[in-house]
């Protein structure tokens, strides 16, 4: 199962991570915001509806997409180019987009103010 870890991390961390993996140190695929902030203004609650829909599906057209969370094509196009914007979604040679995981694993700690 290919599976993406959305996850909270400095810029060090990914910059370790990136090195690591340069040195032949698989990772496994990461998607990282600078906060969990972040996370909730770019994966709002319809657009992580759309991943939901999209994960292990393969390349599909915006109005099937649309068709399969029962929201206008426009909004969903909205959000769609949103997230390609942000590097989760793809775009194939054909126009369909794809999101190329089969799982999605959420890790962040939340820590006292």
């Amino acid at each position: 199962m290919t599976m993406v870890t959305l996850s909270v991390a400095s810029r060090d961390a990914v910059s370790r991570r990136f090195a690591d993996a340069m040195n032949g140190e698989k990772q496994g695929a990461h998607i990282s915001f600078a906060s969990p902030d972040l996370i909730w203004q770019v994966l709002t609650a319809k657009r992580w509806a759309l991943l939901k829909t999209m994960t292990g599906a393969g390349p599909m057209l915006i109005r099937a997409l649309a068709r399969g969370v029962g929201r206008d094509v426009k909004a969903v196009h909205a959000d769609v180019t949103a997230l390609l914007s942000q590097g989760i979604l793809d775009r194939e040679e054909d126009g369909r987009i794809v999101f190329p995981y089969e799982g999605i694993h959420v890790d962040f700690h939340l820590h006292a103010a």
